[in-house]
């Protein structure tokens, strides 16, 4: 039942968006948009300046009151949500830094955020810094809330559509997940937080005065987006909180790599690098992995060993069942 759930609540907020851009100049996510924010809204559609007519409006009035949503549970309603999200990134030509962070990717930082807060936490405070459409800090908000840990979960991002479509996801799921309209290098408003997770945006950060500030700046030129976003989760990190970040697989490797190195060595413990399978990258240069880093302080120890693993294909249940088994010995045996 959940299965054809899905799909159904997916088919009707795709005709829905049809329907609004058969009357609006608008992309997929911008009507995507639209219609999320409608049916927060009373599951009532909206008329600005005589459009959409009066007939679209009835249609998706009526659409709308046969949702399925008050039958879903929240990562249901979050999975139809995705695939409709899935399709406006490829009808709109989605840039890369855009896209949404796959699923499987997702449940393995749950997991590995699981595991480091440990079994006795009851309630942490988490941010994503580069939140997008927030599907990977809805994934992550689900699937705490099965072990019940309860969430005070703050999503940032500079990308207005991207944050409002994410303000859909999570009221469509009854989250309460706070979301700001910022651009993350900058200075935030946020109190410190226990976990840190993101899937960072990769290439060059464009304010050099505003990156001069980072002890991860370039030299000479632009600095490294992903390396000095990830110097600000650290900062706004508490003693022995988490930081679980997707990268480039050759982070490690480049030439402005030994400031990181450094950064993360004087702030923080390094505590794993985990390669993701070859199979979900075009070629070995955008291949990314995990990292995972603990701000030094409190009860935090640099891990006897560092967790470095290669995780294996996502459709072999056999062997993902046997990583997350050794994950767990790591955790027992190191920290």
């Amino acid at each position: 039942m959940p299965q054809i759930e899905i799909e159904t609540l997916f088919n009707k907020l795709d005709t829905s968006v049809k329907l609004i851009q058969s009357e609006l100049d608008v992309s997929y996510l911008e009507a995507l948009l639209e219609t999320g924010e409608n049916i927060l809204d009373g599951r009532v559609a909206r008329q600005v300046d005589g459009l959409p007519t009066q007939t679209v409006i009835e249609k998706l009035t009526n659409l709308y009151q046969t949702l399925p949503i008050d039958s879903m549970e929240p990562e249901e309603i979050r999975k139809a949500f995705q695939l409709a999200l899935l399709k406006g990134a490829k009808t709109d030509n989605l840039q890369a830094n855009h896209q949404m962070t796959p699923d499987a990717i997702g449940f393995i930082m749950s997991y590995l955020i699981e595991k480091m807060i440990g079994d006795t936490t009851k309630s942490i405070r988490l941010l994503d810094p580069a939140v997008g459409t927030g599907n990977l800090l809805s994934t992550i908000s689900n699937s705490l809330k099965l072990k019940h840990v309860e969430l005070d979960a703050e999503g940032i991002d500079i990308d207005d559509l991207l944050l409002s479509l994410a303000a859909v996801l999570t009221g469509l799921q009854g989250q309460t997940i706070k979301l700001t309209h910022q651009d993350a290098i900058q200075d935030l408003l946020v109190d410190p937080v226990d976990v840190v997770v993101s899937d960072l945006p990769v290439g060059y950060y464009p304010v050099d005065e505003r990156a001069s500030a980072f002890k991860t700046a370039a030299k000479t030129g632009h600095s490294y987006a992903h390396h000095l976003m990830i110097e600000q989760s650290l900062q706004y990190l508490k003693e022995g909180g988490v930081g679980v970040f997707l990268v480039p697989t050759q982070l490690f490797e480049t030439e402005e790599a030994p400031a990181l190195t450094k950064l993360i060595q004087d702030v923080s413990y390094l505590q794993g690098m985990l390669n993701l399978p070859k199979e979900l990258f075009k070629s070995e240069n955008s291949r990314k992995s995990i990292l995972l880093v603990q701000k030094k302080g409190g009860t935090a120890k640099q891990a006897k060993q560092v967790l470095l693993a290669e995780i294996p294909d996502f459709k072999n249940p056999k062997a993902m069942v046997h990583f997350m088994n050794e994950v767990d010995t790591w955790k027992k045996e190191n920290i």
